[in-house]
């Protein structure tokens, strides 16, 4: 496998240098943020990465004060405590994008929350304690215990809450691949993201960079998506 260093000279030179490219990196994700984050903010990233997955995130972002309106701030237990009419009048409530499916994954997902909460805390400290170098098996129990939290969604929902993980973007993917992974170039299987996975654990260790620093330059450095 190529080492970093090359990818990271290519990704510097497609974005215009070092100092450019890193004017482009967030900041480095912080596990004792998530232990700070309360359950109805991690229900609500949920339900916006599910509502955004297949859909123009544009559209949820202009809906989203209403989002919190219609699901009562995404307090899971009040939402939990909700009859079946309430769940029913939320498919036919304008304010919100009136998917039944998704409707319902938000008050299976603030079950989600509430178990993970009782058996760790909080769901972000849940968050917190699991190591980066093994985010498939935390995908897994997204996709497990998780209402529509599988695949791509579950990497994003990741990415925008702050834990440290790398997204497989047909960019990563094509980044890997050029420096001799073999995966698929949309790389979905338990296979290819376990290979996926060993590769960003590698550079970790040689650079020390966090995983989502790698994910973003590996993506930098391969095609124009950020």
């Amino acid at each position: 496998m190529t080492p970093f260093e090359p990818i990271r000279a290519r990704a510097e030179m497609r974005k215009g240098g070092a100092e450019a490219l890193a004017r482009l990196m967030p900041p480095k994700p912080d596990p004792e943020a998530l232990r700070t984050l309360s359950d109805d903010r991690v229900l609500a990233e949920m339900t916006k990465r599910v509502f955004s997955a297949g859909f123009a995130w544009g559209v949820i972002e202009t809906k989203w004060p209403s989002f919190k309106d219609a699901f009562l701030g995404f307090e899971p237990r009040r939402l939990l405590s909700e009859p079946d009419e309430f769940w029913h009048k939320l498919t036919m409530d304008a304010r919100i994008v009136r998917n039944g499916a998704k409707i319902a994954s938000v008050r299976e997902n603030a079950r989600f929350v509430l178990d993970v909460a009782k058996e760790h805390g909080s769901f972000g400290g849940f968050l917190a304690n699991w190591p980066p170098s093994n985010e498939v098996g935390l995908l897994e129990v997204l996709a497990r215990r998780g209402s529509r939290l599988g695949g791509a969604t579950g990497q994003m929902l990741l990415r925008f809450i702050g834990y440290d993980a790398f997204v497989a973007t047909k960019d990563v993917a094509a980044c890997l691949r050029d420096a001799g992974l073999d995966i698929a170039a949309a790389p979905t299987s338990k296979r290819d993201l376990a290979k996926i996975q060993e590769q960003f654990n590698a550079w970790a260790r040689e650079t020390g960079l966090p995983y989502r620093h790698l994910s973003l330059i590996c993506a930098m450095s391969a095609g124009e998506g950020l």
